[in-house]
């Protein structure tokens, strides 16, 4: 009895000596895993790697459908009279604060666990402002705690804790995003939509510029986030010396534009590159004076993120003529082949390709093949005679259309389609431009979009939305005195509007709420310096056309403030640089929809779809519509489905949730089976990707809402379980 109580007090005295060693290691896990949910969604689409993945698991499978609206914030910073502003927001949050932009691009500190206001900043100091932005950045060494967010051209540094602006930032907290660039900071316009990405002490950022005659090049620059100087730039336009500059005409680093990133960019901490996704050269629809394949643009690029330095590249479209940016940040994955894990990036397109590279050396991880695609038989044109496509994964947007793929709501409506159908030229993926008119599928809304992917690690499938709207390129030559000629200034602006504006706004100037605002009435909601200011500057879909109005301002105004009285003659209308002696062409129908007379879609649905894809085999998982439009469905149908631009997001609680379509849903779905488990109808269309978070005892998922036309400055909502 003696020997066995002995033996006992000998074990409780080692399981009490674990036990106390144990404790500061249970302590820093508790610590850590406290942290990881605290900074579970701390940078745009979730992480530097942009896999919009959460760990969070609260909310599940199982208890989604109990979800419950928890808060909602309203910034109230529209104007009385201001349209319905849509934001595209992904929040972030860190230790319990909710970091936002709302629709009229002001800043806002939220209580990520209430929605209470901590504080606002407002970069346009009570102008006008707005123009899209998709979030901000968060940056900290010990306690100094930085956001780091953009206005127009300015790149602002702020107090986390206050809002206020860091004087020690560049001057007085803000930095001018025009200086650095190849032209002169006072005759440019640089629009960042999505925040920049951290490595260390940098800011890389990407930016919006024109993509019209005259753009400025995308350079991708870093700015030290204590001071603001700028300290590395890369050129994805290459000048003399530099790798790429063979593919573009001697002279076109001095005049051509684009190859910019606006999108955004994701970050490998550990190997410390930084990888784009950018967008096509300027002018988007014909290149007769940037002949070549024109390195970077619609590449997918790896750099040092220290200095800049190149390490690879993948264009994915060569001499691009149909505007197929790379729209959303490359995602940065894991994925397994014959048994051994290879770090990898996989990036989708508008055109609804997966490329996969081995992420060290841009290898192709599936095959591609280079075929021949159709000819351009434009004047001066030369496209590029072959096109790159992956033979896995599959297409997850449709990429051919016949004259069996044409809706029929009525007799009139289909003639009316097929007459157009067979009108136009098309020859499938990759017909050029033309003046016969082309059919363009998928169009420039994407395939994918800006929303982009979500990637699961613990699965490799990767999710992403997908459009299927085939567009009209309609080109037209351009000759400015000829247009100019015994002209008012009205009828300058109405050429104007009619050549760059009405594929987008409309004839009648009704737009296409809410990404094409309607123009009526526009003299009663702005002013005209406004006006023409946001014209000047661009913003969302719209480019900037500072360029294109240089020197006819007036005219623009007359016609879009509807004042044709007393209207006097011009003699001259620029379009913008283009190399020298170079004919200009436009698509005077860009952007715009292929629709029946009632401007019903003239394709069979779905119009959109959501898509698992399993990138260890290239396989789907599966493909379901997504969104809905109840008086097109046909009955006993499945559901339409809808254009978006949000992207969606995928949980360790098996789920993946979206928002964007014009239904106005947030929508739950379970990620194994893509059977939807919940939805809420919202009060404005959440153009925007949501983000989860844990704060407090709870998950919440949130998502910037668009405004509506009794809430016209949006609002952010954020949902939990009872």
């Amino acid at each position: 009895m003696r020997q066995l109580c002995n033996r006992f007090t000998r074990w409780a005295t080692h399981q009490r000596s674990l036990f106390i060693l144990s404790l500061p290691f249970l302590f820093l896990a508790g610590y850590q895993t406290g942290d990881t949910k605290n900074r579970s969604w701390s940078i745009y689409k979730a992480d530097a790697e942009s896999t919009s993945y959460s760990e969070l698991n609260q909310i599940n499978v199982a208890n989604a459908g109990q979800l419950k609206l928890a808060w909602t914030f309203h910034p109230n910073d529209a104007k009385t009279g201001a349209r319905a502003g849509s934001s595209e927001c992904n929040p972030i949050i860190i230790d319990g604060i909710l970091y936002a932009t709302s629709a009229r691009h002001r800043v806002y500190a939220v209580d990520a666990a209430t929605g209470e206001q901590k504080w606002a900043f407002d970069p346009f100091d009570g102008g006008e402002g707005g123009g899209v932005s998709r979030g901000v950045t968060y940056w900290e060494d010990g306690a100094d705690k930085r956001i780091l967010v953009t206005g127009e051209d300015i790149l602002f540094a702020l107090d986390a804790k206050t809002g206020k602006p860091i004087p020690g930032f560049g001057k007085n907290g803000r930095v001018s995003m025009n200086i650095g660039l190849r032209d002169a900071p006072e005759t440019i316009s640089v629009i960042p939509t999505s925040p920049g990405i951290v490595y260390q002490d940098l800011l890389i950022m990407g930016a919006e510029v024109s993509e019209l005659y005259g753009a400025q090049p995308g350079y991708i620059r870093a700015y030290n986030i204590r001071n603001g100087k700028l300290e590395w730039t890369f050129h994805t336009i290459p000048l003399p010396g530099e790798p790429g500059y063979e593919t573009w005409p001697k002279e076109a680093y001095k005049y051509a534009g684009g190859v910019n990133d606006w999108a955004g960019m994701s970050v490998d901490t550990k190997r410390g590159m930084v990888f784009l996704a950018l967008g096509s050269p300027s002018y988007d629809f014909y290149g007769a004076d940037r002949k070549g394949s024109n390195l970077y643009g619609n590449s997918v690029v790896a750099l040092d993120a220290k200095t800049g330095t190149y390490r690879w590249h993948y264009q994915t479209v060569h001499h691009d003529l149909w505007d197929y940016d790379l729209p959303a940040p490359p995602n940065l994955v894991t994925i397994e082949r014959d048994g051994r894990k290879i770090d990898a990036v996989a990036q989708v397109t508008k055109h609804g390709f997966v490329f996969v590279f081995d992420r060290e050396t841009g290898e192709s991880l599936f095959p591609i093949e280079e075929r021949r695609v159709p000819v351009s038989h434009l004047p001066g044109e030369e496209a590029w005679a072959t096109q790159p496509f992956p033979l896995k994964p599959k297409p997850f947007a449709r990429q051919h259309m016949t004259e069996a793929d044409l809706t029929n709501y009525s007799v009139a409506g289909h003639d009316s389609i097929v007459k157009k159908f067979r009108s136009m030229r098309y020859e499938g993926l990759f017909t050029p431009p033309d003046l016969k008119g082309t059919l363009m599928l998928p169009g420039t809304r994407g395939g994918a979009e800006w929303g982009g992917a979500a990637y699961d690690p613990t699965t490799s499938i990767l999710y992403v939305k997908s459009n299927d709207s085939p567009e009209i390129q309609s080109m037209q030559r351009v000759d400015p005195e000829k247009e100019a000629k015994d002209r008012t200034v009205f009828a300058q602006g109405r050429s104007l509007y009619m050549t760059y504006c009405v594929s987008c706004h409309g004839k009648d100037k009704n737009g296409d709420e809410p990404t094409y605002p309607s123009l009526i009435g526009l003299r009663n909601r702005m002013s005209r310096e406004s006006a023409l200011a946001k014209i000047k500057q661009g913003g969302g879909k719209m480019p900037a056309f500072a360029s294109v109005v240089k020197g006819k301002e007036q005219g623009i105004i007359a016609f879009l403030f509807d004042r044709e009285k007393n209207s006097s003659k011009v003699t001259k209308l620029e379009t913008g640089q283009t190399q020298k002696g170079a004919d200009k062409y436009l698509n005077l129908t860009a952007y715009g929809h292929f629709r029946d007379s009632q401007g019903r879609p003239a394709i069979k649905p779905p119009w959109g779809t959501l898509n698992a894809i399993n990138l260890n085999t290239g396989d789907y998982a599966w493909q379901i519509p997504l969104g809905n439009d109840p008086e097109l469905q046909e009955q006993n149908a499945p559901e339409t489905g809808l254009e978006g631009s949000a992207g969606p997001i995928v949980t360790a609680g098996g789920l993946v949730f979206i928002s964007g379509t014009k239904d106005r849903k947030l929508k739950a779905f379970d990620k194994s089976t893509g059977k939807q488990v919940w939805e809420t109808t919202l009060p404005g269309i959440a153009n925007a990707t949501a983000c989860t978070y844990w704060s407090g005892d709870k998950q919440f998922v949130a998502v910037s809402v668009g405004g509506s036309k009794e809430n016209p400055a949006g609002s952010i909502m954020a949902f939990s379980l009872p």
